[in-house]
């Protein structure tokens, strides 16, 4: 397996460029990210099926990383309740260190060969569920046993990574392979490598929520009226949606049901 990510790029003596360089050359680096997405575009899609077909059978989505992508699989993970009104849990992080220490950045704990199955144990993982494995060089330790276990146990595995022919690709039912070439800083994947993570992650969590309903035209109709900014969101598509024009009668329905959602439909079987 070569590693890709570990290769020396095309930048040198950065020490002797002006910011004007430095800026101008990350840019052009980041610019090939999405063309990187585009060529494993049917591999996501295919991906992104099988998750929508577990999650609408019951089971859940199951993030499974250590360093910045595991770190990345997290933020996407906390937006989706109140952005779609989905249980937490329905998609949920088993990071390298724990959840709890996410801003200590335990780089260590991504060699421990235990610790992911076990915490998959821990959240009773089946048959019913699917368990997407994220690591840069395709090699993490931690990633790459919990994904064997899983294997052993006939959970369906996906995998994010970006060098070619990797040891976790080869443990998933579904990889993606997103080789993005050698970092701007040799070997530090929290760059390329990790602005292809989130993109994937936005990619995948978002085309699925809308896949399972959570969307109405380009509109969030389920989304949790956690505080003001929102609600008055929420209350002007309620109004955009049904027709009604009265503010404050839009909020209360709004209020009284709980979503926009709800709300269309008393409002539409009225």
């Amino acid at each position: 397996m070569t590693k890709i990510t570990e290769q020396p790029g095309k930048y040198r003596d950065l020490e002797k460029k002006s910011i004007q360089e430095l800026t101008a050359s990350i840019n052009a680096e980041d610019k090939t990210v999405a063309l990187a997405i585009e060529k494993e575009l049917p591999k996501i899609n295919t991906l992104i099926e099988a998750i929508v077909n577990k999650l609408e059978s019951g089971g859940r989505l199951f993030y499974l990383g250590a360093g910045s992508g595991g770190r990345l699989s997290v933020l996407d993970v906390i937006e989706l309740p109140t952005t779609y009104g989905v249980e937490p849990g329905m998609v949920d992080v088993i990071l390298a260190g724990g959840k709890e220490n996410l801003v200590l950045a335990l780089e260590e704990k991504e060699d421990d060969t235990a610790a992911g199955w076990e915490m998959l144990v821990e959240k009773n993982i089946s048959e019913k569920d699917i368990v997407l494995g994220i690591s840069a060089s395709g090699s993490t330790p931690f990633v790459l046993s919990a994904l064997t276990q899983c294997q052993k146990n006939n959970i369906t595995t996906g995998c994010i990574v970006s060098n070619p022919d990797s040891t976790i690709a080869a443990k998933a039912n579904y990889p993606v392979e997103v080789i993005t070439g050698p970092e701007f800083i040799c070997g530090s994947t929290r760059m390329k490598c990790a602005t292809a993570q989130k993109m994937l992650f936005d990619m995948i969590s978002t085309t699925t929520m809308i896949r399972l309903g959570r969307v109405e035209d380009n509109r969030m109709v389920n989304v949790k009226l956690i505080n003001d900014k929102i609600t008055d969101r929420a209350v002007k598509m309620l109004m955009e949606k049904s027709g009604l024009s009265d503010y404050d009668q839009v909020k209360e329905i709004l209020l009284t049901n709980g979503s926009v959602k709800k709300a269309l439909d008393i409002i539409r079987k009225a």
